[in-house]
């Protein structure tokens, strides 16, 4: 089958050759916007005069016909024809003659490639800019019900202090709206056209670029030729970015796997996101959050991957850019899935209060509430500290806790005690009390809410 690149060669590739360096099998999902990009293409030059109004109305009809069988799903590749663009040109001709070789005048397919890749993506990011809001409107609505939920806060997976539930999953919300600023950051260096630069050095036709950028939504065009072909940089922007926003919701979804294990009991799962065993018919598993924990992995694969197609490229255009694809198809898929599936969770997450606040009565993650009480009444933190250490390990060896602790033997470690030490060990008045600004108390905890709920 003659090649649409072929005159100067003698020889056609074997047929497994033309299946390795064909990308059509995955770049097919660029067809609309190629098409689009065509589209655009086409009006630029017949308004330019390269070619007569009647070429282009011509051109542009048989792309709107392909454009429609594409949606339809009716469109058939060929492995013959490499990669979307020749396979377009391909059925542009069949469908309207020879006059739809005139098309490809004034560009390449390393700027057409470039187009298609800053049209998808600029399409996706938006996508995932609005399902990261849903996710936090998720997280804010289920928030405001649970205020004065208490459960212990960790550090080093060790109880420290009590915490409102609604201040451990808002820390998220924040988390998604630094990623959902880096998403929209973002779109300023995707919205940028290269077409016009053709293969690399620019055309010597009178081609008009701002004309086509403004066409297609972007809002500038790339100044240099070469950086236009080349540059891949928008695609490791988003690449990272989702990197970034696939660990926040490992980290979430880790905790969501623990809280909902029978060892805590703070959480369940709705049984949509859940699945059983093949043999112990008791189980419940949470392995819609571990499938979003394990796919942070391949999102991070992604990236490192294309960083290290990139690291030895010279200008301009390299057959190696053909690897962009592929992990960016993927991370689109991965992100904008897990999105969707952590959403529901969310929603739709029982939530054991009365297990929670059972655990932090439980525990000795109030010692700094005494600590913070001595601290007041005139005594050296430090020394406070040695204090309480030395309570909590008189209780340790009693198995019991600080509530339990007899008034006589509070006094003996300081005279400082009062019969109000028991109201300041109360996990709720220690939630309660820290209202400094972005604390857990319930009076700052509301203010979070009121702030969250305005940027949504």
């Amino acid at each position: 089958m003659k090649k649409l690149w072929g005159g100067r060669f003698q020889k056609t590739p074997e047929a497994w050759v033309d299946e390795f360096n064909a990308s059509i099998t995955f770049d097919k999902q660029l067809v609309e916007e190629d098409i689009q990009g065509s589209l655009v293409h086409v009006k630029m030059l017949a308004k330019c005069g390269i070619l007569t109004k009647e070429e282009g109305e011509a051109i542009e009809k048989g792309l709107h016909r392909l454009l429609e069988k594409a949606k339809n799903g009716e469109l058939e590749y060929s492995v013959q024809y490499e990669d979307i663009h020749l396979n377009i040109e391909k059925m542009l001709i069949d469908e309207i003659g020879p006059i739809g070789g005139k098309l490809h005048t004034s560009r390449s397919r390393n700027d057409q490639v470039a187009t298609d890749m800053h049209l998808y993506l600029k399409k996706h990011v938006e996508a995932i800019v609005e399902l990261i809001r849903e996710l936090q409107k998720a997280l804010v609505n289920k928030a405001e019900q649970h205020i004065e939920t208490i459960l212990p806060g960790y550090t080093h997976l060790q109880r420290a202090q009590p915490v409102s539930f609604a201040h451990h999953l808002l820390a998220y919300f924040w988390m998604l709206e630094r990623d959902k600023s880096r998403f929209t950051e973002s779109l300023k260096r995707i919205n940028i056209s290269p077409l016009g630069a053709a293969a690399l050095a620019g055309t010597t036709f009178p081609i008009d670029r701002k004309y086509t950028a403004e066409l297609l939504g972007f809002d500038e065009v790339y100044l240099n030729s070469l950086d236009a072909v080349s540059d891949r940089d928008f695609i490791v922007e988003f690449m990272s970015n989702s990197s970034l926003l696939m660990i926040h919701l490992s980290r979430f979804c880790e905790e969501l796997i623990l809280w909902c294990s029978q060892e805590f009991q703070f959480v369940e799962m709705d049984d949509a996101y859940s699945t059983g065993s093949s043999i112990m018919p008791q189980k419940k598993n949470p392995d819609m959050a571990e499938l979003i924990r394990g796919k942070s992995g391949r999102v991070v694969g992604n990236l490192v991957g294309l960083l290290t197609v990139l690291k030895g490229l010279p200008l301009a255009y390299n057959k190696d850019l053909q690897e962009d694809k592929e992990g960016m198809f993927d991370t689109v898929k991965t992100v904008e899935g897990c999105l969707q599936i952590m959403t529901g969770m969310i929603e739709t997450l029982k939530v054991n209060k009365e297990q929670m606040e059972k655990s932090v009565k439980q525990d000795f993650s109030n010692a700094t509430e005494l600590a913070d009480y001595l601290a007041k009444k005139g005594l050296p933190f430090r020394e406070a500290h040695e204090v309480v250490g030395k309570l909590v390990y008189k209780c340790i060896q009693k198995g019991i806790y600080l509530l339990d602790l007899p008034l006589e033997e509070y006094k003996e470690a300081s005279s400082l005690f009062e019969n109000d030490v028991y109201e300041v060990l109360n996990p709720y008045e220690a939630v309660n009390k820290r209202n400094s600004l972005g604390g857990t108390g319930f009076k700052e905890v509301k203010e979070q809410i009121n702030k969250a709920k305005a940027i949504i």
